[in-house]
């Protein structure tokens, strides 16, 4: 028996419940793990709550993202070996697979080799943030050195893997903050430039950053109003690439700005390219380059115990943190 996460409702961070279950074997293809640590998420709170991509199958298991050691191969299974340091990326289903527990099985496709020298814990919070700042800023809008990029979110674990990947190609990352609480400390993460937008106007200091030429990259998980905001501090031929929907406002196109920049407004998620094998290899290049080189490093805000998923929960969907929220295993 093994604890496992599961919701028989959606809503509020009360509903997930602690279960004793048996896991059983790992199938063809798969593969069963004992899980150390486990990336907190908002794409899971929204499927806790019943406001993701996908509707859950309840009850429902959850969880995208762990560190965990191979306990047992499925038939056809090559590349791993029992007893092995894994990772847990997010390549799957929520209703097939879910890492919220002590051991879980996932597919052999959502494994990578854990990065060297990298704890359970920070190596909890390397995956979905890097993989999704990578297609987003490298892969579709090909981010180059001296380009401007506007993050939003920018003390979000996904905000400040985003701020190092532009970093890491030369490129000047403008961080975007609702409050001051947290300029000092996205500065010291790299950040070039911090907009407060409590207290300035994002489009006009993205245009006195830039010059007047405006940042070609604009990178949101917000919406709403915001978009408005970001259109108007894109440059002529910009992207800005919607990877959430914070917001609870509605999001209007700005379609005379489109028109009169020939921008580019898109939506993405990671699902997009890591199921395409050669693409993920190039990303997962990239990647390790950079947490080899320091040029890439997952900042952890805080860890709770598996028996305080409710309130690691709550702590997710506060925006308080600053960085990745872990779940440890404490059996």
């Amino acid at each position: 028996m093994s604890r496992v996460v599961r919701f028989h409702q959606t809503g509020s961070p009360d509903v997930l419940q602690i279960e004793d279950l048996s896991i059983g074997a790992p199938g063809p293809g798969e593969v069963k793990v004992k899980v150390e640590a486990i990336g907190l998420n908002r794409a899971e709170a929204m499927f806790r709550a019943g406001a993701y991509l996908e509707a859950p199958t309840l009850p429902a298991r959850i969880g995208y993202e762990a560190s965990a050691i191979v306990l047992a191969l499925g038939e056809g299974v090559t590349g791993y070996t029992v007893g092995e340091a894994i990772s847990v990326i997010p390549a799957f289903s929520m209703n097939a697979y879910g890492v919220y527990a002590d051991e879980a099985i996932v597919p052999v496709y959502g494994l990578r080799k854990r990065p060297a020298g990298l704890s359970p814990v920070d190596a909890a919070g390397v995956w979905m943030a890097y993989l999704t700042s990578w297609g987003a800023l490298i892969e579709i809008a090909g981010l180059k050195a001296g380009e401007a990029a506007i993050i939003t979110a920018a003390s979000s674990s996904v905000g400040i893997a985003s701020i190092q990947t532009a970093n890491a190609v030369g490129a000047t990352s403008i961080a975007v903050t609702r409050t001051r609480a947290k300029v000092a400390d996205l500065k010291d993460a790299g950040a070039a430039h911090v907009i407060v937008t409590d207290e300035q106007d994002l489009s006009a200091e993205v245009m006195r950053i830039t010059g007047g030429k405006g940042a070609r990259v604009a990178f949101d998980p917000v919406g709403g109003q915001q978009l408005m905001k970001l259109a108007e501090a894109a440059a002529p031929g910009g992207i800005i690439i919607e990877y959430g929907a914070l917001s609870t406002e509605a999001t209007p196109y700005p379609l005379f700005l489109s028109l009169l920049k020939a921008l580019t407004i898109r939506g993405y998620t990671l699902f997009e390219f890591n199921g395409a094998a050669e693409r993920l290899a190039t990303a997962e290049a990239f990647i390790l380059a950079g947490l080899k080189a320091g040029t890439l490093k997952p900042v952890i805000a805080k860890t709770f115990p598996l028996s305080q998923i409710a309130e690691a929960h709550r702590y997710l969907e506060s925006n308080q943190q600053f960085g990745k929220v872990v779940v440890t295993t404490d059996a």
